[in-house]
């Protein structure tokens, strides 16, 4: 039975994980497509393009699987099977809801960073056992990123794990129940900052731009994966895709209340519903079930939000060279990093019983006030903007824009 039940839960792991992927992809075409002012895949699939990624993927299940001559062929079939297998195995110790784990782990964040810095052994075999230097030199620059960023990743981890007391992410989720002033991000200023370090280190841990200077097209043509195609290519990208929600959703559990809606004087929803439809002797289970769903939707949207921030950085900010990069690292974000480690034990310590109620309330509320400051700026300057261009394209049904509407510049 419980090898029945193993199957199941990695079944539905590996769905989740390869449908993510195939939305992903969809979402970062449409993403640049937006930001590039451009429409994205409109054809495929509706209007929208929803079965593009479909429709690729099925391109590349017939193309062509090459070894070439200089590779190895052994190295060459495992270096995408590492890496997936990395990415995949950290998703049976994250819980997307109460209770609603594959592996129960007291030490969840441990397993988890464990695990998914063994992606890097599938990325390093890769490279080198492609026989070509441009995957090499691809294979070799994502070695000395991973390992150097993975240091400041894990301190500013460790912040939310002090303050929490445990390693145990469904019970760091489940204090940060309640209104979106409980969250930790919002618990002390170590807290705050440290959320920004993780996920500029997170990014930078999943190779994407600026920090994607293992594939860096305009140097190595696509770096460790050059020679790849078909659906060992393919694997990489779920890696990718896959590594990009799992430390979003680290994110997520460690500073932005996990499934909490984040909703005043509303309590953990898997425990309010059964009470609601039973009662607090005899809980339903079937409101239970119902809370929880809800709770996977509100974990899974967050964790998409983050993946979608990371697509908009990675088509906002130019690349860096890889000096850069490490410099970033080992001259900033790891002293960084370290200072917040420190500075939230002194917090807890010292500070904490008397500022701590009062400040996470004045933190989230100049935070809100600031992001409804930029959406009313973005929409006004967006509703004021002309269209100066003749022949413009209306974005909506395709067709060229009225002349009477078009203003001249």
């Amino acid at each position: 039975m419980d090898l029945v039940l193993a199957i199941v839960e990695a079944l539905l792991l590996v769905t989740f994980v390869a449908g993510s992927a195939v939305f992903f992809i969809w979402l970062e075409r449409k993403v640049a497509g937006r930001i590039q002012d451009r429409l994205g895949p409109t054809r495929v699939g509706g209007r929208f393009g929803w079965l593009q990624t479909i429709a690729d993927g099925i391109k590349l299940l017939v193309k062509e699987d090459l070894i070439p001559a200089d590779a190895d062929p052994m190295l060459f079939r495992l270096g995408p099977y590492i890496a997936f297998c990395g990415a995949f195995t950290a998703y049976l110790a994250l819980p997307f809801a109460n209770g609603w784990v594959a592996k129960p782990l007291s030490i969840a964040i441990f397993f988890m960073l464990a695990v998914m810095s063994t992606e890097v052994f599938g990325i390093i075999l890769a490279g080198y056992g492609s026989g070509s230097k441009w995957a090499l030199f691809g294979g070799m620059r994502e070695a000395a990123q991973m390992v150097s960023y993975e240091v400041p990743m894990a301190l500013c981890v460790l912040v939310p794990v002090i303050v929490a007391g445990s390693m145990d992410l469904n019970y760091i989720s489940n204090l940060q129940a309640g209104g979106i002033w409980n969250w930790y991000v919002f618990h002390d200023p170590f807290t705050f900052l440290a959320f920004w370090t993780y996920f500029t280190c997170a990014t930078a841990q999943c190779k994407r731009a600026p920090f994607d200077l293992a594939e860096a097209e305009s140097e190595l043509v696509a770096g460790f994966h050059t020679e790849y195609s078909g659906l060992r290519w393919s694997f990489f990208f779920m890696a990718e895709y896959g590594a990009m929600f799992a430390v979003s959703g680290i994110a997520v559990l460690l500073f932005l209340g996990g499934w909490s809606t984040g909703l005043p004087f509303v309590p953990e929803l898997s425990s309010t519903f059964a009470t609601w439809l039973g009662s607090a002797e005899e809980p339903s289970w079937l409101g239970w079930v119902i809370g929880n769903v809800i709770n996977v939707v509100v974990f899974i949207v967050k964790g998409w939000l983050l993946v979608f921030v990371q697509m908009w950085v990675r088509w906002t900010l130019p690349r860096l060279r890889i000096d850069q990069v490490m410099m970033t690292c080992l001259k900033y974000l790891l002293p960084i990093s370290c200072v917040l480690l420190l500075g939230v034990s002194v917090w807890q310590l010292a500070v904490s019983p008397w500022v701590e109620p009062y400040f996470r309330y004045a933190l989230c509320g100049v935070c809100l006030a600031l992001f409804a400051w930029m959406a009313w700026k973005v929409w006004t300057t967006r509703s004021r903007l002309p269209v100066t261009v003749t022949g413009a394209t209306n974005l909506w049904n395709r067709g060229p824009i009225p002349p009477e509407l078009v203003q001249k510049s």
